[in-house]
């Protein structure tokens, strides 16, 4: 399928000297006479690649840049911006809006070219990424399908996580490892049996042997993506404990790594606050309280649990909310 480029400039014939070239070479290729249309073209089309001019009325190209990689949802797609203007401060100031990369004006067709090749296949490869990561989200809800309990308990997490990562101003790679990681938490428990998963009364210890694989399986599982690197450690430590007393490897105090720690406050926190097959579910002072008992027998990071608390009172006792 041919890859789409959008062509943003507010001058009639480099419009159509590119549209004209770009389209010669296969590509689809739509276009934009100013930046505020550009923005509405994206999000009509979600293109591979955008060439986008710099100076342009109203919007210019460094603003819709900004825009576009401040974005999560457009933030991996390649803009190259292209201008005429060769001091070092405007490609400073393109860097620091985002800009994947150059050209200057007139163009190399043959630099273009190269160019346009190479974004596109970079582009390639992180869609590839995005469905291998799609992939796994879906497998890790089908998962939490498994029992009705428990609906909903991925997307909590990943947001209550998340919101104590950037309470504690941890850097955004680890709060975007977090959000992952709540996802994809228990995806070593599609090796476990219904008959234990959904056990309502104690399990024996052969089914907590069971049971206690399916962190280092969850962490197997994800190995293959690069881009999951933050989040093995984070599946593979969610059920160790601050004391030592946890599984799969013992650890015990900061050998936890942090953002483990940090999830882990916040797993236990829905895990109370929900109903589950052997509990009812437990207001807000009462979790609190039993998650204070918890902290004192050495279970959870105290600083954390405090930082946590500490969130909640901030938020009026939602983990993560919602902007009106």
């Amino acid at each position: 399928m041919a890859r789409t480029i959008l062509v943003v400039d507010d001058d009639r014939v480099s419009r159509a000297l590119l549209e004209e070239f770009l389209g010669a070479q296969g590509y689809r290729v739509a276009t934009a006479v100013d930046g505020q249309r550009a923005l509405e073209e994206f999000a009509r089309l979600r293109p591979d690649l955008v060439l986008l001019d710099v100076m342009m009325p109203n919007l210019d190209g460094w603003e819709v840049c900004r825009r576009l990689k401040s974005n999560p949802e457009t933030r991996l797609t390649p803009v190259v911006l292209v201008t005429s203007l060769s001091a070092i401060e405007d490609r400073i100031r393109g860097i620091e809006a985002g800009a994947d990369d150059f050209l200057n004006k007139p163009f190399d067709r043959s630099e273009l070219l190269a160019r346009v090749r190479s974004l596109l296949s970079l582009k390639a490869y992180t869609d590839e990424l995005e469905r291998a990561e799609s992939v796994l989200f879906a497998l890790a809800r089908s998962i939490e399908g498994r029992d009705p309990c428990t609906g909903g308990h991925c997307e909590r997490l990943s947001e209550y996580s998340a919101r104590l990562g950037e309470h504690l101003g941890l850097p955004e790679d680890q709060v975007t490892a977090l959000r992952r990681a709540g996802i994809v938490h228990d995806l070593g428990k599609v090796t476990v049996p219904d008959a234990i998963l959904l056990k309502p009364g104690g399990l024996t210890p052969e089914e907590w042997t069971v049971m206690r694989k399916h962190p280092a399986v969850g962490e197997r599982i994800c190995a293959p993506l690069k881009s999951f690197g933050l989040v093995l450690p984070i599946i593979r430590h969610h059920h160790e404990r601050f004391d030592g007393s946890g599984y799969p490897d013992g650890l015990q105090g900061e050998q936890i790594p942090l953002t483990a720690r940090v999830l882990q406050i916040a797993d236990v926190y829905d895990a109370l606050t929900t109903l589950r097959p052997y509990k009812r579910a437990f207001p807000l002072a009462e979790a609190l309280k039993t998650m204070e008992e918890e902290v004192r027998k050495g279970w959870w990071d105290p600083r954390l649990f405090a930082e946590f608390r500490q969130m909640l009172a901030h938020s009026g006792g939602d983990p993560a909310p919602r902007e009106p």
